[in-house]
């Protein structure tokens, strides 16, 4: 994929693009013989495009075949890469990083280890068992690593959160003031460390992730209409079977309903939206009740949801309500259950009742 080529055609060509940056027509000519832009230009064209109306997210810039996946367990809900760029660092270093869609700058696992060590490879944890960074790392550092989703790739890309990179680097800073590292190679990645955390501190990566991926472009309606679009089809796509018959099983068991599922109350079809569309997403809910035709026969919501992302969350979701519903008595225990699944706020509400009045003693 061609993507300069792409982006230079929003622009009205190569000549007009030319005239936009104030470079000669070799310039763009030359991107679109390569087939990427430079990551020093591609902030200076997305404020172009800001300006003119240009259709353009950071997110062009990049073709899926440059980032190079890793294999990792897909069996949880992974976040997705919201916007993409490229970190231009000390020492001609180019680090692929992302907004997630839930807020988290990520550096990609590959991009932390060239940080370092100036080597194209994924192993970053082998370079984190050294010996001498065992009292300065955070604790259970592995478990921190961030497995995530990039449109357009099938695999799934592992990376690590801005902050806990430059905590990274402070362990081989602090291990080598501390004459703990040993080998010239492990002092050679400390300086390497030391030189990324002397370009930014946290606050300063974030920034500069930020400004790598035109992420202080993208205002909120931004980010929800990208999320919006991952998952729901622009129409309804044909009916298919997706809520399976257990789910309707423990609806019945849960509240002693003892019909047949396919007569099934109307009302669950409000649980079915509080349990299940509303925590795979509160947005996308709102988009279905607002915007989607009511859920009438077969007019089922799911049948807008994409079947690449949408529907695969939805399935997922629904099997682990399935096994939650198993372990309740009750709706009443399901819904509590859920909610701490989720992470939502417990309130407790303070009932008053008025003092009952004394009997008068007969007289």
């Amino acid at each position: 994929m061609n993507t300069a080529r792409i982006i230079i055609k929003k622009f009205g060509g190569q000549t007009k693009l030319a005239e936009l940056i104030g470079k000669k027509q070799s310039t763009v000519q030359y991107w679109a013989k390569k087939g990427t832009i430079p990551a020093k230009w591609q902030t200076k064209l997305l404020e172009i495009a800001q300006k003119r109306g240009v259709l353009l997210s950071p997110k062009d810039f990049m073709s899926p075949t440059s980032i190079v996946p890793e294999i990792v367990e897909d069996s949880e809900k992974l976040p997705v890469a919201l916007l993409m760029g490229t970190l231009k660092m000390p020492g001609n270093l180019d680090i692929p990083c992302f907004v997630l869609d839930d807020g988290r700058r990520v550096i990609s696992r590959t991009g932390a280890t060239n940080a370092l060590t100036e080597k194209s490879s994924s192993d970053l944890e082998s370079y984190l068992k050294v010996d001498a960074l065992k009292n300065h790392l955070p604790e259970k550092i592995y478990d921190q690593m961030i497995d995530f989703l990039i449109e357009g790739v099938t695999k799934t890309t592992r990376g690590v959160e801005a902050e806990l990179f430059l905590d990274i680097c402070k362990a081989y800073v602090n291990a080598r003031d501390d004459g703990s590292l040993k080998t010239a190679r492990q002092i050679d990645i400390a300086i390497k460390a030391g030189r990324f955390l002397s370009a930014c501190s946290k606050v300063g990566l974030i920034a500069l992730i930020d400004e790598a991926t035109g992420y202080q472009y993208v205002r909120e309606e931004d980010a929800l209409q990208f999320k919006l679009k991952l998952y729901l089809e622009e129409e309804m796509r044909p009916w298919e079977k997706t809520f399976p018959d257990e789910l309707w099983l423990e609806f019945g068991r849960l509240t002693n309903w003892q019909g047949p599922i396919n007569q099934r109350p109307k009302y669950w079809g409000k649980l079915v939206i509080e349990l299940v569309y509303e925590y795979l997403d509160p947005d996308v809910a709102e988009w279905l009740k607002t915007n989607a035709p009511k859920p009438i026969g077969n007019m089922s919501y799911h049948r807008w949801l994409t079947s690449q992302y949408g529907l695969k969350r939805l399935t997922e979701h629904i099997w682990m309500l399935i096994g939650i519903s198993k372990t309740c008595y009750n709706l009443v225990e399901l819904r509590e259950k859920m909610a701490i699944q989720f992470g939502r706020q417990y309130v407790q509400m303070n009932m008053f009742l008025p003092i009952p009045a004394k009997k008068a003693k007969n007289m």
